[in-house]
């Protein structure tokens, strides 16, 4: 059985366009939804998946009405094919029921997949460049050592709360004690 999904984006926009392909290519049934793609709760979305048995097929008029991303497309598809269920785009041609089909979306599978790889290398290559150039990386430290010694000297000298401390620095009592060690924990409760 041939399942249909239509989406549009807006409230003003209208679905027929996508519903009279799906219905020209042979969707018994079809499940309409007017939701933004970049929305990934899409409860139409979810129902024609749930109603989907083994054997069937999930039919769109276009790729991008079903993801918004190669990377939700193919985990759409995927979870399908785990089903037993095929997936057809009428526009791209797109059919995991056929040989060349299952082809063309295993050659985008290995396409995003490749393109993680490629993004978290240049990421290392670029951490390790600024590390190169001596840039410290990571979030920069909330106190300096100018305002740590600050801190040092007014708890040793008895006139200030831990939690003044903190106040008067503007960080929070337990970045000060990270920066300042545990002994002074037993001070503040007791001030």
């Amino acid at each position: 059985m041939k399942i249909g999904y239509a989406r549009v984006s807006t409230r003003d926009q209208e679905a027929h366009l996508q519903t009279d392909a799906l219905t020209e290519s042979g969707c018994e049934r079809i499940f309409e939804e007017k939701a933004s793609g970049a929305q990934r709760e899409r409860p139409e979305l979810q129902k024609a998946i749930e109603y989907l048995r083994p054997g069937d097929v999930l039919v769109v008029w276009k790729l991008d009405r079903l993801a918004r991303s190669l990377r939700q497309l193919i985990e759409t598809v995927e979870g399908l094919q785990e089903r037993g269920i095929g997936f057809i785009s009428l526009t791209e041609g797109i059919d995991t029921t056929s040989p060349g089909g299952k082809l063309v979306f295993h050659i985008f599978g290995a396409l995003a997949e490749f393109e993680r790889e490629m993004i978290r290398e240049r990421t290392k290559a670029g951490l390790k460049a600024a590390k190169v150039r001596g840039r410290k990386l990571g979030r920069p430290t909330a106190l300096t050592e100018a305002q740590v010694e600050m801190a040092r000297a007014m708890r040793a000298s008895g006139k200030h709360s831990m939690p003044q401390i903190a106040q008067q620095l503007g960080v929070s009592r337990a970045t000060l004690y990270r920066f300042l060690g545990p002994s002074g924990a037993g001070e503040a409760l007791n001030q």
